[in-house]
């Protein structure tokens, strides 16, 4: 039997998520969904259910999802080459078939996903509805493919998808003016529609904890930074490879209008609800100069 005190305890927790449902509620989020919370199934089935709460108590989500360790899985089972310059991967038309294929695949396995938990998901990519244009991404002058820079977001299907109670489940495929197809980074796709949808959250489920003063100390985790504070970090030196343009993407999207960028260690349970529902939360959160601060006082 469960104890008076635990039952209190999780009355205070839904109490606690109150002021964050109704300041959110009705606001659209951008999801960016990769790391292991995609490989590894039980945190999968997690993340799921963390997005379905999301949108029962009100929320408008998006998913954007990557599919990397999928696609390089693939392009090995059927004797393909994988080269890499500067983080990006050279991208040919036999490569362009795999990932646009295996990405579809991971696409419709979390929209299923989503149905099995009584949610309404349609998984689409940047090419549907020309959500997603592009023009070829060079990499250090080099060109490597059909690798592509998201230079306009069409907002029409996903607001007629959102306005119909359907949650959008994107792959970050897109075209060109030619319609050829091109791979995105899922970062700068999720980045892009966060900023053409105007959300008020964008989150990036990643491997990492969050921000760290010094990587080596883990007690220095950051909980929130201003745009002007991330910028001081980012020319101090102590932003890891993979953390600058990570983070170059949350300070783009403040920009721009999205008013809290998050990056979230998937590999926790319920991380998304953890962050977005309690007084401390457990990630980084980046913020505008004029948004009031969660945490720091707290």
């Amino acid at each position: 039997m469960e104890s008076m005190e635990m039952w209190l305890h999780k009355a205070n927790v839904l109490i606690e998520a109150l002021p964050y449902i109704q300041r959110f509620h009705g606001k659209t989020i951008v999801v960016k969904y990769g790391g292991s919370a995609m490989v590894d199934h039980e945190l999968k089935k997690n993340v799921i259910r963390d997005v379905a709460l999301l949108k029962l108590v009100g929320f408008r989500p998006i998913i954007v999802h990557g599919g990397g360790k999928e696609i390089t899985k693939w392009i090995n089972k059927i004797g393909l080459e994988t080269k890499f310059v500067n983080g990006l991967r050279v991208t040919d038309k036999a490569t362009m078939e795999v990932a646009e294929m295996v990405l579809n695949r991971v696409n419709k396995g979390l929209v299923s996903m989503m149905e099995k938990v009584g949610l309404k998901a349609v998984g689409i990519s940047g090419k549907d509805g020309s959500v997603l244009r592009v023009e070829k991404k060079l990499a250090g002058g080099r060109d490597i493919g059909y690798v592509g820079e998201v230079t306009e977001v069409n907002p029409l299907l996903l607001n007629t998808l959102l306005d119909n109670d359907f949650i959008p489940v994107i792959c970050p495929i897109g075209s060109d003016a030619e319609y050829h197809s091109y791979n995105i980074n899922a970062d700068d796709a999720a980045c892009a529609i966060a900023r053409a949808m105007k959300a008020s959250k964008l989150v990036f489920l990643t491997d990492i904890e969050g921000v760290y003063r010094d990587f080596l100390d883990k007690s220095s985790l950051i909980s929130e930074m201003t745009v002007p504070e991330a910028r001081e970090f980012l020319a101090s030196g102590n932003a890891g490879g993979g953390m600058l343009p990570k983070l170059q993407n949350c300070i783009d999207a403040i920009e721009s209008g999205v008013s809290r960028v998050h990056i979230l260690d998937g590999r926790i349970q319920h991380s998304l609800l953890l962050e977005f529902f309690t007084n401390k939360g457990i990630g980084t959160a980046i913020i505008g100069d004029e948004e009031e601060r969660y945490y720091a006082e707290k």
